[in-house]
């Protein structure tokens, strides 16, 4: 299911991690609410996209609640509710990609959220008020 001109839902449901059991698993979480968090989500990553040229690569989106509590968080993350990414692009290091996110973000072009740059990719939420860590 095309989510965007450049993402499908599919690249944000996705986990490398996961077993095949567990993705059906994971999919079968999808509900409504969700489906629309990651639309929102792949229409912010759209605007990056299309800013930068260059492909956004999904290292995780969606994570299901129990995949959470599997893992030993709270499972109240923004990746459980459908509305986290984190993200490479090729050629960008996460700092750039992190600056580059905080000035769409400025310009009111992305939505406003959780934003924290790690040594590999950059985190990016549309929680709808400032967040970083």
């Amino acid at each position: 299911m095309r989510l965007t001109k450049n993402f499908t839902l599919d690249e944000l449901t996705h986990n490398r991690w996961a077993t095949k059991e567990q993705q059906i698993k994971s999919d079968e979480s999808l509900t409504d609410e969700i489906i629309a968090n990651l639309t929102e989500l792949a229409e912010n990553l759209q605007v990056l996209r299309d800013y930068l040229g260059s492909a956004v690569s999904i290292s995780i989106a969606f994570r299901p609640k129990w995949w959470e509590l599997l893992q030993g968080r709270s499972g109240n993350s923004q990746h459980a509710k459908g509305k986290a990414a984190d993200i490479k692009v090729s050629g960008y290091s996460p700092e750039q990609i992190f600056d580059i996110i905080l000035k769409l973000i400025n310009e009111g072009k992305m939505k406003q959220g959780g934003l924290s740059k790690y040594p590999t990719f950059v985190h990016y939420d549309i929680r709808g008020k400032k967040a970083r860590w």
